[in-house]
């Protein structure tokens, strides 16, 4: 007996939570204090359903244990009587009864007398009558005690996180404020309202209990409503997720399969993100327009510019110096006077909308610069499969270490990305389909007893008389972790008007984080207890004798107000039947179509127009980085022929700043061609002249002895235009008079 198995568990499910929360949060970026307490929050969450399977093994095993101290106690062993020899008028024997009334012995041998004594009763054997109860000892047996300590830590650090801190914390992270402490101040009049309605809903319920004399409230009552509370309002929420995850899940494995379809999505997803981005470009260059108004009114010296300096902070430079590139100076952009100056208020509500803004356009910009190669995937895809050639081609050829290229060759990708991974994806898809299905059926008839009816319960009896722990343990930890899996990833797809979305690749808000790990802390429990009764293993909700785990003695029941126990608990988890349907036939999708947000139907006009959209979108996007990347490539061929040493950026960018200074004059009205021919020959010069192996080639081109070389001119191009990058619009192109014949300056 050990907790190994326990601390294995302990740090797994350590490992996941902190995986998933580097995939989505940003470690560097958020503050230490959000990045933990969501941590706990999401690490505690998962570890009630790693270790819940050890402890529904655990507490058979005591139940079993207990039954044979049953069994023993109510029928001990009575031993058959044994004769025994004494001598005449000696008999000594104090087990004899007839030794205090004097009666004589039986007469017996000769040599003796032969009596016999009465039965000898030991309570600590078994009868042979009665088959003896043998307890098997599961692999993972944790000591006694150990589950009420780990579970009492466990559960309460969620819920004050969950109900206390985590709230506090997020409104603190969302408030606009300068200072600490007003960010605190801001923190609490936020969630007063919050903190109000639930003390309220807590006198009503504290009220109805005391009103009932059925009911005595002594101070475990208090607990336990708390606890029924609680897990009531998550049970809500857990309905309604699952039943929008017990078909989601199976259903996209399903389309995945389908190369098309997958392509079809991921061009509908495009055009959306599309759309998304442009929006957010032009909030934030609104809100940056604001702040650079604001900025020339006040000045150095004024109160208001540590506030305005602390915003600026927050912009990153690139994006400081598009909007003053983009500036327009209008008679507004004056300086105003002093009755217009903003107030504090003013600006904190200015800040407030900045930080969104900025998160906001950081995720999609990343969102973007990802979805792209992920299309062109699929687009090889798509198009090899329709392919008679057994070999994998690609638009754009992959750079792949070598021994990845000598196993993974284009004719073992082949038949994986279009024979094996889809038959496979299939399968996965079918199997998780009969998963939902035995839910679904397991959670209309867990209250059934006689028979039993919840496949789960089913399974977990047979498992049970045969004392098979280790099929209990995976078993209960493949279907928690399904539950699981359908009910957070409902959850990670959850997207209310931008204020709650988990966007990976470290572009998810410190707000986003702590709603999740809120949400996570107050659906874990309910789902345990839900799934404790599909197996039968909560008998407050069963009504009937069943074993006890550790953690429902610990969390309590759900059983303190007869509405919720008798009513809501049983009956409310049979709407997960509707919610499947109305999801299986796209009711929520079709509702939010009509309502105007795009959702992917198919069959349908406007899916069918934002696809072509997004497949428009994203050529043009391949096209022009297919362009950067040429100009970058011919850059650092050019800078490896003639830059000796020198830094291929380095070296561009000097060249052509040089090369804009001389050539910006020729732009002006001239009268005769001369000048911009002499502006133009000494741009490439100035452009040649730090290479010294060219310099005979720059002497010829300026004699006029070769053949001359077409003018050309230059638009103004810096960094933050060449990784900017804007839809329909090649950023970063440089603009030439006329096309030039093909020549060394076609590399500059």
């Amino acid at each position: 007996m050990g907790a190994g198995p326990l601390a294995v568990e302990v740090l797994v499910a350590f490992f996941i939570a902190a995986g998933v929360l580097y995939r989505y949060g940003n470690w560097y970026r958020h503050h230490l204090v959000v990045t933990g307490a969501v941590l706990v929050a999401w690490y505690f969450s998962m570890l009630i359903v790693f270790v819940l399977p050890i402890d529904v093994s655990n507490s058979l095993y005591e139940n079993c244990l207990e039954k044979a101290k049953i069994a023993r106690d109510s029928n001990p062993v009575v031993n058959p009587p044994q004769p025994y020899f004494a001598a005449p008028g000696n008999n000594t024997n104090p087990l004899d009864p007839r030794e205090p009334f004097g009666l004589p012995p039986p007469v017996g041998p000769a040599n003796g007398v032969t009596a016999t004594a009465p039965p000898d009763v030991n309570p600590n054997t078994t009868n042979t009558d009665t088959p003896a109860v043998q307890c098997k000892e599961p692999w993972s047996a944790v000591p006694f005690g150990v589950f009420f300590t780990f579970w009492r830590v466990v559960y309460w650090t969620s819920q004050v996180l969950t109900w206390l801190v985590l709230p506090l914390m997020q409104s603190y992270t969302k408030a606009g404020d300068f200072t600490v402490t007003a960010k605190l101040q801001s923190a609490i009049i936020d969630n007063a309202i919050y903190y109000g309605s639930y003390l309220l809903i807590v006198g009503i319920i504290l009220l109805y209990v005391a009103l009932r004399p059925d009911i005595d409230l002594d101070g475990l009552k208090p607990h336990a409503i708390a606890a029924s509370a609680s897990n009531t309002w998550g049970l809500f929420w857990l309905v309604l997720l699952l039943g929008y995850g017990l078909v989601d899940v199976p259903q996209s494995i399903w389309f995945t399969a389908s190369p098309l379809h997958a392509l079809s999505h991921a061009y509908f997803r495009a055009a959306k993100l599309a759309q998304e981005r442009a929006e957010a470009n032009e909030r934030l260059n609104d809100l940056l327009q604001s702040l650079r108004s604001i900025g020339q009114c006040v000045g150095p010296g004024h109160a208001l510019r540590p506030h305005l300096d602390v915003m600026e902070s927050k912009v990153p430079a690139e994006l400081l110096h598009r909007a003053q590139h983009h500036h327009l100076h209008t008679p507004e952009d004056s300086p105003r006077s002093g009755s217009d100056l903003p107030t504090v208020k003013a600006l904190v509500r200015l800040h407030k909308q900045l930080l969104k803004a900025l998160q906001h356009h950081r995720r999609v910009e990343t969102q973007w610069a990802m979805l792209v190669p992920a299309v062109e995937e699929l687009e090889d895809t798509y198009r090899n499969c329709l392919s008679n050639v057994a070999s994998f081609t690609h638009a754009v050829p992959h750079r792949r270490h070598h021994l990845i290229q000598r196993i993974y060759t284009p004719v073992v990708e082949w038949y994986w990305r279009c024979r094996i991974r889809g038959y496979l994806m299939q399968g996965l898809a079918l199997l998780c389909g009969l998963l939902s299905g035995a839910v679904v059926w397991s959670e209309l008839t867990f209250f059934n007893q006689k028979p039993v009816l919840s496949l789960f319960a089913i399974w977990v009896n047979l498992a049970k008389d045969n004392q098979d722990y280790l099929t209990i343990e995976v078993l209960s930890t493949l279907t928690m972790a399904y539950l699981a899996l359908c009910a957070y990833r409902t959850l990670f797809k959850v997207r209310v008007l931008n204020l709650y979305y988990l966007a990976p690749h470290h572009q998810t808000d410190e707000y986003s984080l702590i709603f999740s790990g809120m949400m996570l802390s107050r659906l874990t429990p309910p789902m345990c207890l839900n799934f404790l009764s599909l197996i039968h293993m909560d008998s407050h909700v069963i009504h009937a004798h069943a074993e006890e785990t550790h953690y429902t003695q610990i969390m309590g029941h759900m059983d303190v107000i007869s509405i919720i126990s008798d009513g809501f608990n049983i009956y409310f988890p049979m709407m997960i039947v509707a919610l499947c349907l109305a999801t299986y036939y796209s009711l929520g999708s079709r509702l939010l179509s009509a309502l105007g947000f795009q959702q992917f139907i198919g069959h349908d006009d406007l899916t069918t127009d934002l696809i072509d959209e997004g497949r428009t979108l994203v050529n043009r996007e391949s096209r022009l980085r297919q362009r950067l990347e040429d100009s970058a490539a011919r850059r650092n061929e050019f800078a490896q022929r003639f830059g000796r040493g020198e830094s291929a950026s380095t070296l561009y960018r000097s060249a052509r700043q040089r090369a804009e200074e001389l050539v910006r004059p020729s732009r002006r009205p001239s009268s005769g061609g001369g000048e911009s021919h002499s502006a133009s020959s000494s741009a490439r010069l100035e452009l040649l002249a730090g290479s010294p192996e060219v310099a005979d080639y720059s002497t010829t081109a300026a004699t006029g002895t070769s053949p001359a070389t077409p003018a050309f001119s230059t638009s103004s191009f810096n960094a933050a235009d060449e990784v900017s990058v804007d839809i329909g619009a090649a950023a970063g192109s440089r603009v030439r008079s006329q096309k030039p014949d093909k020549g060394l300056f076609d590399d500059v």
